[in-house]
């Protein structure tokens, strides 16, 4: 948005992060991922409330908090999705949002290193890669899948999603390549783009039903800044919501439960919450291979740190997930329902708990939930964290799909290229477990987010749309929010591709609406 928006001289931007910079080194090493998810120094490290279904545990949500967002801190894959995904958006109330109009957005950011083709850009700024150099037991993961009756796919924005094949992921010369890096740093020196961080934004401001501006605590104290024309959201699935509920544009009790004048009343802020649940296969890994705390890690680290700094390969150009996998349940599927991202690597609680030992993990993800949830707020005050409920496995059939999932995440890291690493060791769920009820029982224990949550102010025409198809907020002016959240569904995949095509098409919708004639835009 800041990107596209400031490249019209004419036209002043002021992006603001409540993060600090991104220049720093553990951001752009890739596998600095695991360091990242730890500590809160670029994270908003929020969790959500205690899941009923998920034997009433809090779960961890990990957010980027600086420049780049959470692409700044995320495993970089790049997957864009399935077509049907976009064309559903369309059916849903968001006409020009089908993959037809959306598949030419994804070719132009996107600069493959494989090349320009038909199903890829080779000159957009996002840098798009193959991992140089993979863990060799990627290698195995993907041996075993096709041994367990998946296709072997070498690309999952081609001609189909569905298989099994290593990852593509955004990265440039070994390092990350957030969308900060790039998109914002070939513009950092514009000088209509002012670009602020350390910039909490507490509230938008209105003029009636018009927004005007924004209140925002900086590192020198609470400014207001004003907008000339529009202010645009882009805090995701958790932020912008929130904001909007303490600018007093929400549903009508929620103000009121915590004192905040209603500016306009919107039911559907902060609703239709969906995420990725997902549940993981943790086995042995008797070669040594694998990325883990063991006894030969350090001078497997220091070689490989020092090959890193030479060239930007080797372990620390691997973003973790290195391998992954789309799989339709039945037959008569159209999209895949379970998605697979492989690491090896022992990893459990997002690698915030040390586990001694080699291994590996699988994490088996459903894509197309049917629970929903919802943002709420705490308390009045911005810098409360806001209340997060996911509501997780309230739909009786999200369970089944994911044990689906991970029966057949078993079966895979139990196939015989698999199983000469394993020995046959399973530590998660472990022997112990065999029937759907215990397997059951394993997902309310154990399951996490994936990260990808979305759709708290969907996009569409009916009574809980919060922005139309050109993502200004219903019932106001001069608002519009551009990320994730406007998805009325989540897409088949991983979300960040996506939300750089959304920042695409909300800055063209942009520049189109101000060169239009009035009547046009009513």
């Amino acid at each position: 948005m800041a990107n596209r928006l400031s490249a019209d001289p004419n036209t002043s931007v002021c992006l603001l992060e409540a993060g600090k910079p991104d220049n720093s080194l553990l951001i752009d090493t890739p596998l600095g991922v695991a360091g990242l998810l730890k500590f809160k120094t670029y994270n908003w490290y929020y969790y959500t409330e205690s899941q009923e279904r998920l034997n009433g545990r809090k779960l961890y949500w990990p957010r980027g908090k600086t420049l780049g967002g959470s692409s700044s801190i995320n495993a970089m894959v790049y997957i864009r999705g399935n077509p049907r995904d976009y064309d559903e958006w369309e059916s849903l109330g968001a006409p020009g949002w089908g993959w037809d109009q959306m598949f030419p957005m994804f070719k132009q950011l996107e600069r493959n290193e494989r090349g320009a083709s038909a199903f890829h850009g080779g000159s957009g700024e996002m840098n798009v890669t193959d991992l140089s150099d993979p863990n060799p037991l990627t290698a195995a993961f993907i041996k075993a899948g096709v041994e367990a009756g998946l296709t072997a796919n070498g690309d999952f924005n081609g001609a189909d999603q569905a298989g099994i094949g290593l990852f593509q992921v955004t990265q440039r010369g070994g390092k990350r390549f957030s969308t900060a890096r790039a998109f914002l740093d070939p513009i950092r020196t514009r000088a209509n783009l002012t670009i602020r961080t350390g910039a909490h934004v507490t509230q938008v401001l209105f003029e009636g039903k018009r927004a005007t501006g924004v209140e925002v605590r900086m590192p020198d104290g609470i400014q207001r800044l004003a907008a000339r024309r529009e202010v645009v959201l882009c805090g995701g699935a958790i932020n912008s919501p929130q904001l909007l509920l303490l600018s007093g544009i929400g549903p009508r009790a929620e103000l009121a439960r915590h004192g905040i004048p209603l500016v306009h009343e919107l039911p559907g802020i902060g609703q239709n919450l969906q995420d990725h649940l997902d549940v993981t296969v943790i086995t042995k890994d008797q070669t040594g291979n694998s990325i883990g705390f063991a006894a030969n890690t350090l001078p497997r680290a220091l070689k490989a740190f020092f090959e890193y700094r030479k060239s930007g390969t080797g372990m620390f150009q691997s973003n973790a997930a290195e391998a992954g996998g789309f799989v339709c349940l039945t037959p008569e599927s159209e999209r895949p329902e379970i998605q697979f991202h492989f690491l090896p690597s022992l990893l459990r609680d997002h690698g915030r708990k040390r586990t001694w030992g080699h291994g590996m993990t699988l994490h088996c993800c459903q894509l197309r939930p049917r629970s929903r949830g919802h943002i709420g707020l705490k308390s009045a005050d911005p810098f409360v964290d806001p209340l997060i409920e996911p509501n997780y496995l309230s739909h009786d059939d999200d369970v089944q799909e994911l044990l689906a999932g991970l029966k057949l995440g078993r079966r895979i890291m139990s196939a015989p290229s698999m199983r000469a690493i394993t020995g046959g060791v399973e530590f998660d769920p472990g022997p112990k477990r065999q029937s759907d009820a215990e397997l059951i029982d394993f997902i309310r224990e154990t399951a996490e987010t994936i990260y990808h949550p979305v759709g708290t102010c969907k996009m569409g025409q009916d009574d809980m749309a919060v922005v139309d198809n050109r993502l200004r907020v219903h019932g106001v002016t001069g608002l519009r929010i551009a990320d994730a959240l406007i998805m009325p569904r989540v897409i088949t995949g991983n979300t960040n591709a996506p939300t750089m095509v959304i920042g695409e098409k909300a800055a063209r919708d942009i520049v189109a609406d101000r060169n239009a004639p009035a009547a046009e835009m009513a």
